[in-house]
């Protein structure tokens, strides 16, 4: 889809309104908080815990990268009109363009009033690239132990604007960190049968750090983050001779890149690719992974399986 720059987005926006105005009462449910998240991660979390008492917008499509992204007429629409909007925070969407800034400006919403980054609390990690140390690495809700305190930001933040729904919020989040909390055990217990000379996780994008620092594995990978030079000589390079030291048995491409360069180096080194594994980006509604339960039950299962499979 082609992408339109803010400034023109900002003009539209007063013709967007007024037809969404028209509209107002087929598209939204009254008494429903209206809410917008990012990303589809988060807007899954938010229709969980919000229940019928909301209706959600994902600004950032599914199978999108969300690390630079030019938000469209309808998602200055649906900002200006929510009375809740989670972003992720940890230099996903304030990094690079740094459009979910812009797009808060644009929408006229306030931070801690109008938008709560869903990230509060959690332990970052930071980049290790030359020259970008000090910057966060976004990618914490691939812990589940992290997926659930996003979750009870969500909830504590639905509860603060809705007061009369508290309740509802806090059980619907409580059954939710429940089976995140199963899942998270399971996991941990089994990823401790694989042996360490296999335990390296080489992906792409330089994604799974939390991961791999949740479930006792190490993370390798080809470019750090997206809004880097990806698939560089260099890159490519320092990957193939980490894996040439290593007895790791596959490789993994996630759902939301170009697959070329991992196809490369899984030539270079005879290492097949095991699986595709989620990131950024939940799958298309009825397809494996479309809730954030099921991308980690699968990123789990395949990393796992793909890990404690016999090496070349």
């Amino acid at each position: 889809m082609k992408k339109i720059n803010l400034a023109l987005v900002s003009l539209l926006t007063l013709f967007v309104l007024g037809a969404c105005g028209q509209d107002k009462e087929d598209s939204q449910t009254p008494d429903k908080l209206q809410v917008v998240a990012t990303n589809s991660i988060l807007a899954d979390m938010a229709e969980i815990v919000g229940g019928d008492k909301v209706e959600v917008h994902s600004i950032v499509p599914v199978g999108t990268d969300p690390h630079e992204y030019e938000p469209l007429p309808v998602d200055i629409a649906k900002s200006t009109e929510a009375d809740l909007i989670f972003y992720n925070g940890l230099n996903l969407e304030t990094g690079g363009s740094g459009w979910f800034a812009k797009l808060m400006e644009t929408s006229n919403k306030k931070a801690e009033v109008d938008f709560f980054a869903a990230s509060l609390g959690v332990e970052p990690m930071y980049l290790t690239s030359d020259g970008k140390e000090s910057e966060q690495d976004p990618h914490a809700w691939l812990d589940i132990s992290n997926g659930m305190t996003y979750v009870r930001n969500i909830e504590k933040a639905l509860a603060a604007k809705d007061a009369g729904n508290e309740a509802y919020f806090k059980a619907k989040a409580d059954t939710y960190i429940a089976a995140l909390e199963e899942l998270d055990t399971k996991g941990k217990k089994e990823f401790k049968e694989i042996p360490k000379e296999q335990a390296l996780l080489v992906t792409s994008e330089g994604a799974f750090k939390y991961f791999s620092k949740a479930y006792g594995l190490e993370a390798a990978y080809i470019w750090e983050i997206n809004t880097e030079s990806q698939g560089t000589p260099d890159q490519m390079s320092q990957i193939i001779d980490k894996i040439n030291e290593t007895k790791v048995p596959n490789l993994f491409i996630e759902t939301s890149v170009d697959p070329r360069s991992m196809e490369s180096v899984s030539n270079e080194t005879g290492i097949p690719i095991y699986d595709k594994i989620f990131t950024d980006s939940l799958a298309n509604k009825g397809e494996p992974g479309d809730s954030y339960y099921k991308m980690m039950e699968w990123n789990l299962t395949k990393i796992h399986d793909g890990l404690l499979a016999e090496s070349k």
